[in-house]
């Protein structure tokens, strides 16, 4: 018998297990070779750059380390960000290889993202995480400027209205929208308060200076400002946040095909954790976070878990939802902003009610599901006890 979670060979069996696995997974790994390639669930920079910030500090001291930091400034661009596919183990070449077109769908290419920087899947904010951290440890100049450059990046994407777009300089696409999709807005605000705070990752930021740290200060109120103005009200309530919002209007908005205005567990979910860390809450505040929380109650689901079928590469053949009356509450990505109903999308952009009606790429190359609002419901009765929330 074999179990969903176990990691299975590659070669003809795969079909006979993915028809245990998913009824609609069969026919899917049968699917044309021209169907559209999934992406990775990483980046390929965004691995390597977590493996770096990972290692111990004498590290960042080693010849390996010294070359690794080097590369990763030698690939900032121009404007101060980076965006996400390069190799940070070599220098950035004087030319580099032609872009994949077949990455994602329109203005998603690879070449569009090279015409910009980016703050998506942990992009710019990782880098200067790692060079904060080198800085501290070898004291070079070259990784100071770096930073600092990236920090000038952080406070020219802002809008005045306190959001960042995913992407910048601003294009004619989806990347200008307001962008909490994947932790963007959450990483870029906790990493300009842990500059403000002087550091919390052993005094990465004590270089910076005080009026910088000031900028940081009033980027990070205005990014709270930006998350309250965008709290979707349905039927008169407050609820969550969707993945982006207008950048003028701070109505919801979709970005890919796959990914329409919604309600989104995930991101709001990192959105209450961090006004929790207010030390001293508006009143604003405290009610954007309790509607949320009450909002994450009433759309939990129970009994169920979301299971992958893997090869041993590692590489996703799918994801199914099975019974588990043991298993821990879940979420689905994404809610209809009206009925608060779960719904699900390919490429062709149109809802569908359940997982099972997605094609098996969309399928095992996004996260429908996910454990994201058990941590908000676990902090919420610490975080009424500390600021005295009725």
């Amino acid at each position: 018998m074999i179990h969903r979670r176990s990691k299975v060979s590659i070669g003809p069996i795969i079909l006979f297990i993915c028809t245990i696995a998913s009824p609609v997974c069969a026919a899917a790994v049968a699917a044309p070779a021209s169907a559209p390639a999934t992406r990775p669930s990483l980046p390929p920079a965004q691995r390597v750059l977590e493996q770096t910030l990972a290692q111990p500090d004498d590290y960042f001291t080693s010849a390996d380390g010294i070359a690794r930091v080097k590369n990763i400034i030698s690939w900032q661009n121009s404007n101060g960000g980076w965006w996400k596919t390069y190799d940070p183990t070599i220098p950035r070449p004087p030319d580099l290889p032609t872009a994949d077109e077949l990455r994602g769908g329109a203005h998603d290419h690879e070449s569009d993202w090279r015409r910009t920087s980016t703050i998506d899947n942990g992009a710019t904010c990782t880098e200067m995480h790692i060079l904060a951290r080198a800085q501290r440890i070898t004291d070079r100049q070259a990784d100071r400027d770096a930073f600092l450059k990236g920090l000038k990046f952080l406070f020219d994407a802002q809008y005045p209205n306190g959001g960042w777009p995913q992407r910048f300089p601003l294009e004619s696409n989806y990347g200008r929208r307001i962008t909490f999709n994947d932790r963007a807005m959450v990483n870029v605000m906790s990493l300009l308060k842990e500059i403000e705070n002087g550091g919390v990752r052993g005094a990465d930021y004590t270089f910076v200076g005080e009026a910088d740290r000031r900028r940081c200060h009033e980027a990070f109120e205005r990014g709270v400002d930006c998350i309250l103005n965008c709290q979707i009200k349905t039927h008169g309530k407050l609820t969550a946040w969707c993945q982006q919002h207008d950048e003028k209007t701070f109505e919801p908005a979709g970005a890919r095909s796959y990914e329409l205005p919604s309600l989104t567990a995930f991101e709001s979910s990192d959105i209450v954790l961090l006004l929790m860390q207010r030390e001293k809450p508006t009143a604003r505040e405290g009610e954007a976070i309790e509607s949320a929380v009450a909002w994450l109650e009433s759309c939990k689901i129970a009994g169920k878990r979301y299971d992958k079928l893997t090869v041993p590469s590692g590489k996703v053949l799918d994801r199914v939802l099975v019974d588990d009356p043991s298993a821990p509450p879940l979420w689905a990505r994404f809610y209809d902003i009206d009925t608060n109903k779960p719904f699900f999308c390919d490429r062709d952009g149109v809802k569908r009610d359940s997982i099972a009606q997605v094609g098996q790429e969309r399928r095992a190359g996004y996260m429908w599901y996910g454990t994201w609002g058990n941590k908000v419901l676990a902090e919420y009765p610490q975080w009424k006890q500390r600021v005295g929330a009725k």
